[in-house]
């Protein structure tokens, strides 16, 4: 495929490159293969579209972008020598350190071509370097969009409007000789702008109010307003050419003379190099892997308390979709965090897939049947689920309490959240990382202007939107986030992260595991009816415990609080007075405190002394005096009771209800069913039905594997060969359209494909499918037989069946061109 002239269009330098070339540029720009293009001029017309280019400026790093900027107010084409100038300047502002940054410079330009020519923005030779039109447009100055190097339109492009009459007085205060021609003038004008030596002598000669203003205009914005009668020092400069009129009110400084001042740079500052990640602090590996396995634990812990909250049915769901501001508030004050904190549990745990809506009519929170597995898994094996999901999640629980582009409030587990950026984000700042040595803690500050000069925010980018602000935001969030989650340990990469990213989350299991505590089967009891748990407790033994006791405290140890509302829980969720007195005495290493087992032995001997059924509801009990003390109370007034017998009261509200308000004057009320039996309670049974985990928003198309790479490439290359072949054409037949498919009678089309089959030649043919999609290719026939000709397809690489009543027309190709 090799070319041994220059290529004179960005389609011909596409063809001259081989197949693995071609694959690299669908890899870095998965958007052109969408749909596949028909040839490679399709796929170079693709690659010249404004949101492709867009696209593809916006991965590039700071001196890739800076070098296409250099090339977009450079002549076109332009040598690699001044390219080369454009970055390094013209050498008048030399020194030891200038030296050094030119060095820098000219070492890492020849990549930064590499990147632009791979991905298509940039083709040509070193001597002829072009700059594709889109990107050139995108990038190159105009007064509605200047352009990211600062640099105004040439002295052509600005005088284009100018009469002849005003460039003679500018030539003559210049002291350049008069012309006639307008494009003289032009030249001589330019010519002396971009002479060192003259230009110095004029600038010599300026006032110094005149080079204030300049100093002021060169690195940009380069325009300016002036009123209808400008100040001396602005009226010497528009007299001699260095502001020229964009309009009545407004001048602007030409790029050549800009470039003098500048000393021949386009950009005040190249970045050649990207910045280092700098160290805050270098700390002991163990104790960074120590930390970040506690924090992992506290992770797994709190979104297991998260969940046992809303085991019942959580909060329920705003009309727009999400978390109220108020539900939020009591999730964090029930897990003691911060709102944001809370909002990112939220989050982490519905990306998770382990809560959901229940989709019934009262729409609430609840979790999901992945929960109960998630749950019976090791801490590690469930840490290892919640850093994989947070890693490819696009939900950024960051973006709570903000507002979308329409002001709404972002609320948590809200429609809105979604940001494609975020897995990617997130990946570099952990391979960033990852790059350090183990122990070391990053500067954040360094952090983010590494990631900035990867992705650097663009003139273009910039008044779309906030993008790039956006990544730098995600990038705190992460830094952030994975100290919650253990992802890192006092500010550096922990061991077991480094496992997840490199080996597997199998890897990161094992050597997590070590570093978690065991759960314990037992707790401390105390007189002052607590119970201490020194530790993480077995799944069983902490179940039964949370529903017999209040969490007082959690840290190193969690301390559980026996109240009367407790152990009714216990007792509501079918235990009795006997099974609780077991499971304490069986999971105690202290003897059972007297005060706790006779708090449980009165209250169990008051739960169910009441009983409510429906009437609407009712209240029977045998012991008359205590429906007498009921009906004697004044806050029973809102129950609105009534007697029914000497056992039996009725009630206007719903059993629910009933017991609730019998329960808060202090009564022990059990529930029943319609034959009289003790409804029991159990915590934990409602799920929501199935449900998958939310599916991450990509960014962009994604990146394609080397099995449809090869096909792409191969299918190019065949529509190429199809599209570019040349052929023999009748004598007499009028010349087709470039393109147009060929035209033949049925009959010559028949004959013509079976003279091909004899003698084993190719042929050139228009083919017409099922669907009336129409399409160039070359064709080896072997057999024609039942109105089909069988032939080997070399735009499709393989034998194929076509009905001879679709093809069109057909045509020899050249002796030359035989495939």
């Amino acid at each position: 495929m090799g070319m041994t002239t220059p290529p004179r269009t960005l389609a011909e330098a596409l063809r001259a490159r081989d197949d693995e070339s071609l694959a690299g540029l669908l890899r870095a720009r998965p958007d052109l293969l969408t749909p596949v293009p028909n040839d490679i001029t399709q796929l170079a017309t693709r690659a010249g579209t404004r949101a492709s280019v867009v696209r593809a400026l916006e991965h590039l790093d700071r001196f890739a972008l800076q070098t296409a900027e250099a090339l977009a107010v450079a002549p076109d084409p332009a040598p690699y020598e001044t390219l080369l100038g454009l970055l390094t300047g013209d050498g008048r502002d030399d020194g030891e350190h200038r030296d050094d940054a030119d060095a820098a410079i000219g070492d890492a330009l020849p990549a930064a071509l590499t990147t632009l020519r791979e991905q298509a923005l940039v083709w040509g030779e070193d001597d002829r370097l072009r700059l594709v039109r889109t990107a050139r447009e995108l990038l190159a100055p105009s007064p509605q969009h200047p352009s990211p190097t600062g640099l105004g339109p040439t002295v052509a492009e600005a005088t284009a409007g100018m009469s002849p009459g005003r460039l003679q007085d500018i030539l003559a205060t210049a002291g350049l000789p008069a012309t006639h021609d307008p494009v003289s003038a032009v030249t001589s004008l330019s010519a002396l702008f971009t002479d060192r030596a003259r230009m110095g002598e004029l600038l010599d000669t300026a006032p110094a109010e005149a080079l204030s203003v300049l100093d002021r205009l060169v690195w940009g914005p380069p325009y300016g307003e002036v009123t209808p009668n400008p100040t001396p020092p602005v009226k010497w400069l528009r007299d001699r050419g260095l502001l020229l009129p964009v309009s009545t009110r407004t001048v602007v400084l030409p790029r050549e003379a800009a470039l003098h001042l500048r000393a021949g740079r386009a950009h005040r500052v190249p970045e050649p190099q990207p910045p280092a990640v700098e160290a805050v602090a270098n700390r002991d590996p163990q104790a960074v892997d120590s930390a970040a396995a506690g924090q992992a634990f506290l992770a797994v812990n709190t979104v297991e308390e998260l969940l046992k909250n809303w085991n019942g049915g959580g909060p329920a769901i705003l009309r727009s979709g999400g978390l109220s501001v108020r539900e939020l508030k009591k999730t964090a004050t029930a897990l003691d965090v911060s709102e944001p904190v809370a909002a990112f549990w939220v989050e982490l745990t519905y990306a998770a897939g382990l809560l959901a809506s229940d989709g019934e009519a009262d729409e609430r929170y609840a979790p999901t049947p992945a929960y109960d597995d998630w749950a019976e898994l090791t801490a590690q094996d469930r840490w290892v689920h919640l850093a994989t999901t947070w890693l490819a999640a696009t939900r950024t629980p960051g973006l709570v309490g903000g507002q979308d582009a329409k002001g709404r409030a972002l609320s948590a587990l809200g429609p809105d959240l979604d940001r494609s950026a975020a897995p990617e984000v997130r990946h570099r700042i952990l391979a960033l990382l990852a790059a350090l040595q183990p122990g070391t803690a990053p500067d954040p500050e360094t952090v983010l202007a590494r990631l900035r000069w990867e992705r650097p925010l663009r003139g273009a980018s910039a008044s779309a939107g906030d993008t790039t602000d956006l990544r730098s935001r995600i990038a705190l969030w992460t830094l952030n986030e994975s100290e919650l989650l253990g992802i890192t340990g006092r500010g550096a990469l922990a061991a077991h992260t480094r496992a997840l990213l490199g080996s597997g989350p199998a890897e990161a299991a094992a050597l997590l595991a070590p570093l978690i505590p065991e759960p314990l089967d037992h707790v401390l009891l105390q007189a002052d009816l607590t119970a201490v748990a020194p530790g993480p407790l077995e799944r069983p033994l902490a179940d039964m415990l949370s529903a017999l006791a209040d969490i007082e405290s959690k840290g190193g140890a969690t301390v559980y609080r026996f109240t009367p509302g407790s152990v009714r829980r216990a007792l509501d969720a079918g235990q009795s007075a006997a099974d609780l007195h077991a499971f304490l005495a069986a999971h105690s290493r202290t003897p059972v405190p007297q005060p706790l087992s006779y708090l449980i032995d009165d209250v169990a001997r008051r739960h169910g002394h009441l009983r409510i059924g429906a009437a609407s509801s009712y209240v029977r009990c045998d012991d008359e005096a205590v429906l007498n003390e009921i009906l004697a109370d004044r806050r029973s007034a809102t129950l609105r009771l009534r007697r029914l017998a000497p056992t039996a009261l009725a009630a206007q509200i719903d059993p629910a209800s009933l017991l609730d308000g019998l329960r808060e004057m202090g009564y022990a009320p059990a529930a029943e069913s319609a034959e009289g039996d003790v409804l029991i309670t159990r915590a934990g049974a409602r799920r929501t039905p199935p449900r998958t985990a939310p599916v991450p928003v990509p960014e962009g198309p994604p990146v394609p594997d080397a099995t449809l790479l090869g096909a792409a490439v191969r299918a190019i290359r065949a529509g190429d060969t199809a599209a570019t072949v040349v052929r023999k054409d009748p004598a007499d037949a009028p010349a087709a359209p470039s393109g147009s498919l060929p035209r033949t009678t049925s009959a010559e089309t028949l004959a013509t494909v079976q003279a091909a089959a004899m003698t084993g030649s190719a042929l050139w043919i228009g083919y017409v499918n099922a669907d009336g999609a129409a399409s160039q290719r070359v064709i080896a026939p072997v057999r024609v037989e039942g109105g089909f000709v069988t032939a080997y397809d070399h735009t499709a690489d393989e034998v194929r069946t076509y009905p001879l009543h679709r093809i069109t027309g057909v045509a020899e190709l050249a002796d030359d061109a035989t495939p």
